[in-house]
C-alpha cells in the first residue's frame, strides 16, 4: 500500500512540474503534450484520469519522456475530425421556406394532389383533428385536411395491427 501511495505522490509531483514546464493553467492542459497509443493526436483528459488510478507507472513514463525529459515540450496536433457539414449531400438541391411555399402554391393551383400531399409540412393527429373540426364549424370544406386525416389515420391503423400480430405471435 505504501508502493501506490508513493507512485500517487510522485505522479502529482511529476503533474505539477509538467505544469509548470509548459506553462499551462490546469493538469487537463498538460493531454496536448501526451501522444495517444494510437499515434494519432493527444491523449483525451478522461483518459489521463483513467491512467492516474489505473496505469500510473504508463503515465509516469509519458509525462517525463514528452514534457519533463523534452528540452522544448511540443504539443502534439489533435486527431483530424470530420468537417462541418461533411455528411451532407453535394448533390441535393435545398429550398427556402419560400420556395417551397411557392412550389406549394403552383401545385395547388395545378391541381396535383401527389405533389401537395409531400409539400405540406406533416402535422400530427391531434392539431389534424383540431383544424378539421374548425374548419367544418366555419363551414369549409378542406380535402386536403381531410385527405391528411385519412392518411395519418391508416398509417396509425396499421402500426396498429403490426403491434396486436407481434403480440399475437409472441404468445
Amino acid at each position: 500500500m505504501s508502493n501506490t501511495q508513493d507512485k500517487a505522490k510522485l505522479l502529482e509531483s511529476l503533474i505539477s512540474t509538467a505544469i509548470k514546464k509548459i506553462s499551462a493553467k490546469k493538469e487537463n492542459d498538460i493531454c496536448r503534450y501526451l501522444p495517444s497509443p494510437t499515434g494519432v493526436g493527444y491523449i483525451h483528459h478522461f483518459t489521463m484520469r483513467k491512467m492516474k488510478t489505473e496505469e500510473t507507472d504508463q503515465l509516469i513514463a509519458m509525462i517525463n519522456k514528452h514534457i519533463i525529459s523534452a528540452d522544448k515540450p511540443h504539443s502534439v496536433s489533435p486527431k483530424p475530425r470530420a468537417t462541418r457539414g461533411s455528411r451532407k449531400r453535394k448533390d441535393q438541391v435545398v429550398f427556402s421556406k419560400g420556395d417551397i411555399e411557392k412550389m406549394l402554391h403552383m401545385a395547388r393551383m395545378a391541381g396535383d394532389r401527389d405533389m401537395i400531399r409531400k409539400l405540406t409540412p406533416k402535422k400530427d393527429l391531434r392539431s389534424i383533428k383540431r383544424e378539421l373540426i374548425s374548419s367544418i364549424r366555419h363551414g369549409r370544406i378542406e380535402q386536403d385536411l381531410w385527405l391528411s386525416y385519412v392518411e395519418v389515420m391508416n398509417s396509425y391503423n396499421a402500426l396498429v395491427n403490426v403491434g396486436t400480430q407481434a403480440a399475437a405471435f409472441a404468445s
